[in-house]
């Protein structure tokens, strides 16, 4: 099968531990129970993205702010949404969202959806990345690729979204070669579409691709990397939540 033909690594990914990276749900307003479910002590959570407006909005919202601060509260990573629209957004209004999310929500860290993939670019997104940086101390900075980006980009982002898209997809995925340079933490796959039946299989792709973040949903919708809205297949929790989570076990080895 496609996913199984990784030769750098081997049956020894069968013990990679999997965590969740949560790419967005819908506002608390609108997803109460969602944002109640991560605060759940046991899930293996990494982080979770805000998105409060396709970004920061224009002003504080208190009830993303009692969200995030929940998360904090419990040592779960929040990450500011910053849509860098394929290499089309001005590198002054990433950094102008960025300082909203850090004053107004005190973020960990940001995920960059929409990240160029091309080796063209890689400087840009470099600059950007080194700007928010500096702007967080340890910042977590995931590059939301949604494929196989140009390989240079594994030494800019701390995780890499190598995968974003349906499980008609996925289960017929091949890895780049490439990543097995780097340890499962830097890798993130997100899937949605996948039935309850295919969930040990997905799993299964998942470790031996050597991603040990993931998010599957049965939930359908477009193929934004991450972020919430109309259409969007992150927005909700999957209907067999509680078994992934049982299933990944509690705890995180982060």
């Amino acid at each position: 099968m496609p996913h199984l033909t990784r030769t750098a690594r081997g049956a020894t990914d069968t013990g990679i531990r999997l965590g969740f990276g949560i790419p967005g749900f819908a506002h608390p307003l609108v997803a109460p129970l969602e944002w109640g479910e991560l605060t759940r002590p046991g899930t293996p959570l990494k982080w979770v993205v805000l998105n409060v407006a396709n970004g920061p909005g224009e002003r504080p919202d208190p009830h993303c702010l009692e969200a995030a601060g929940r998360l904090r509260n419990g040592g779960v990573r929040v990450l500011g949404h910053l849509d860098a629209r394929h290499g089309a957004r001005p590198f002054g209004e990433l950094v102008s969202d960025a300082h909203r999310y850090l004053d107004w929500y005190q973020v960990d860290g940001f995920s960059l959806d929409r990240c160029p993939t091309e080796r063209a670019a890689l400087p840009e997104v470099r600059r950007t990345v080194t700007t928010l940086r500096a702007l967080v101390d340890h910042a977590h900075i995931v590059l939301g690729h949604g494929t196989h980006p140009y390989p240079g980009y594994a030494e800019t982002g701390d995780q890499l979204v190598t995968f974003a898209g349906p499980w008609s997809d996925y289960r017929w995925s091949q890895v780049a070669e490439w990543t097995a340079d780097y340890p499962p933490e830097r890798f993130c796959h997100f899937v949605h579409g996948m039935p309850r039946g295919h969930l040990e299989e997905a799993l299964r792709i998942a470790r031996w691709q050597g991603a040990s973040t993931i998010y599957f949903t049965d939930r359908v919708g477009t193929d934004r990397v991450e972020g919430a809205g109309a259409g969007d297949p992150w927005e909700s929790m999957p209907g067999y939540w509680d078994e992934i989570v049982s299933r990944i076990g509690t705890g995180v080895s982060e």
